[in-house]
């Protein structure tokens, strides 16, 4: 099997490992960042430097794949257009051209459902991005699965945040120790491992997946709880909660897994590792 990821960060590095390492596919990555070719050459047979939105060089990167996994992220938050919009339209306007791509599987947000006061959410419900870069993944999304077709199955990923090896919580809250933030701390967040992220991509491959899934595990903690219980394994100073300030977090939803499960999928983590 021949797979393209284009975007091969944190994500596309480790699934392009887990195939390298368990399957016996020709992977090709992408990547704008010319210094990573040499690390991405140990898990990739091929690697091209290009950025999504170049629709020749992208052309070139698509012929004769089979699957292809969009993992782009952006670099900052003034790019999210370039990143996620622009690579999704450049490569929806090259697809018909490549008979031999079966499945797009893309990995996003679950930030695009936006601000549900913590109210439950699933792939049913219709998104409201409460930020402009949201909006631009609803928009992204919206593009991609435009390509769907009898011959290709698109399948979004909406992603909790992402941790794990290297991306440890103490490394992303560390800094957070001691500080004075806004709100009490109930806003519900949802996470996943890196593991979990491969161990979906490779179940959606495999079971060629179509549509909406959303990818979290099963903690759903609120962000007191979870700061607290980093904060004190690492014996660093709390947070403190200022109630007289409005959170200043844009997506508070408690997203829903079921639909992973429900097609058979099974966590690694269900529960996060501090």
């Amino acid at each position: 099997m021949n797979i393209a990821i284009i975007g091969c960060g944190y994500v596309g590095y480790a699934v392009a490992k887990y195939w390298q390492d368990k399957a016996n596919f020709t992977v090709t990555a992408t990547t704008t960042t010319p210094t990573r070719v040499s690390e991405l050459q140990a898990v990739a047979q091929n690697v091209i430097v290009t950025k999504g939105n170049n629709p020749d060089s992208l052309k070139s990167v698509l012929q004769n794949q089979d699957v292809v996994v969009l993992s782009v992220a952006a670099k900052g938050t003034d790019f999210y257009e370039e990143a996620y919009l622009q690579t999704a339209k450049t490569l929806v306007s090259i697809l018909p051209e490549i008979s031999s791509i079966r499945q797009l599987i893309y990995t996003g947000s679950y930030s695009v459902y936006g601000d549900r006061n913590g109210a439950f959410v699933d792939e049913e419900i219709t998104v409201t991005p409460s930020s402009p870069n949201g909006k631009i993944l609803q928009e992204t999304e919206e593009v991609l699965l435009s390509a769907s077709s009898n011959n290709l199955r698109v399948c979004i990923l909406r992603l909790g945040g992402i941790y794990g090896p290297g991306r440890e919580l103490i490394k992303i809250f560390g800094r957070l120790s001691g500080t004075t933030r806004p709100g009490n701390g109930d806003d519900i967040t949802n996470w996943i491992h890196l593991d979990d992220i491969v161990g979906t991509i490779e179940f959606a491959r495999q079971h060629n997946w179509q549509g909406i899934y959303n990818v979290v595990d099963d903690a759903h903690l609120i962000s007191r709880e979870l700061f607290d219980t980093v904060l004190a394994k690492h014996n660093l100073p709390q947070i403190i909660w200022d109630t007289s300030l409005q959170s200043n977090r844009p997506y508070n939803a408690w997203v829903s897994n079921q639909k992973i499960k429900d097609a058979g999928y099974q966590l690694i983590h269900p529960q996060m590792i501090f």
